[in-house]
């Protein structure tokens, strides 16, 4: 999986030479330092997280289990690429991951929606939010989110290894995206192409429908309430996971567009670099985010940190 040069070709294929950011060769090692403290922000951001939920029993609510997953996930879609990344824009060792990627942002979209829904009952039905959202039920939508992601990724992934190259095998990005692989395939790359925004389309699309509409539910019941400071508590509560959809959602949609829009409107090095960030923005600030604004997380967030830099013997307690 290792490629010496930019303008190795071979007859047949068998692996991909990624090239980083074309245009940027001279600002790798820059950004192969900002990716490294981002990715390292992540790495213990989420780790914190996950942790803190673990240790405190106070907080294995439904919400808090969701953002533990969504943590997890965040860790899982930022190692997909980050490390191989940094050792690219070091020292152009090049090797790439496709599926594990794509998957994760399957399922972290997956995990907002079901993060909406704990809103929407919590605020719309708080007398019924713990008969409603019980252990079996967020195991089941866990499995359910996750089986959807490798239902729509596994398809893409078979569709582009299976494309016949017969040129080039460098793949002008900094990771393995199924659409700058795919358009060095000698065959029409449409029907993979389009199977890619169908999916992400039906994914994205329905999750945002839904998540949507239990926002409206929400904000009827909100503006419901008599009490002004019921009303902006209500909203508090929501905060975090709208920060955080928007976070994930934007980005995203702004990079798919540039993407399909071509060299031609935007430059390719900024269609990579808007890709890249993509992937590790939000892992990088969700936590922070979820510690910051999340009360509750950020008081047991700074007693562990107490304990275990001041007191670590009570750490096990």
């Amino acid at each position: 999986m290792l490629g010496p040069s930019y303008n190795y070709t071979v007859e047949t294929p068998d692996t991909f030479v990624l090239v980083g950011i074309p245009g940027l060769h001279s600002s790798h090692l820059w950004l192969a330092i900002s990716l490294s403290a981002m990715y390292t922000i992540a790495l213990l951001g989420n780790t914190l997280i996950m942790t803190v939920i673990w240790m405190d029993s106070s907080l294995q609510e439904p919400m808090y289990c969701f953002l533990c997953v969504l943590a997890a996930v965040d860790i899982v879609m930022a190692s997909s690429v980050v490390p191989k990344m940094v050792s690219l824009f070091c020292s152009r060792d090049s090797c790439i991951s496709m599926y594990f990627v794509h998957s994760a942002t399957a399922v972290e979209s997956g995990l907002l929606l079901a993060m909406a829904f704990d809103r929407y009952v919590a605020i719309c039905k708080p007398l019924h939010y713990k008969r409603i959202l019980t252990l079996q039920v967020m195991l089941a939508l866990n499995v359910i989110i996750t089986i959807r992601a490798v239902i729509f990724m596994t398809p893409l992934s078979w569709m582009v290894s299976h494309l016949p190259f017969c040129g080039s095998n460098v793949v002008l990005h900094s990771y393995c995206e199924h659409i700058a692989v795919a358009k060095l395939a000698c065959a029409d790359p449409l029907p993979s192409s389009l199977y890619s925004l169908i999916s992400s389309s039906v994914i994205v699309g329905s999750d945002v429908a839904f998540i949507a509409v239990s926002y409206v539910l929400i904000l009827r019941a909100v503006f419901g309430l008599a009490s002004k400071s019921a009303q902006v508590k209500a909203l508090s509560t929501c905060g975090s996971h709208v920060a955080v959809m928007a976070l994930y959602y934007l980005p995203g949609m702004i990079s798919v567009c540039v993407s399909w829009q071509g060299q031609d409107i935007v430059s390719l090095h900024t269609q990579v670099l808007l890709a890249d960030l993509y992937l590790i923005i939000p892992p990088t600030l969700n936590p922070i985010i979820y510690g910051v604004r999340t009360k509750q997380m950020r008081e047991r967030i700074w007693s562990l940190l107490m304990r275990c830099f001041f007191d670590p013997s009570n750490l096990s307690s």
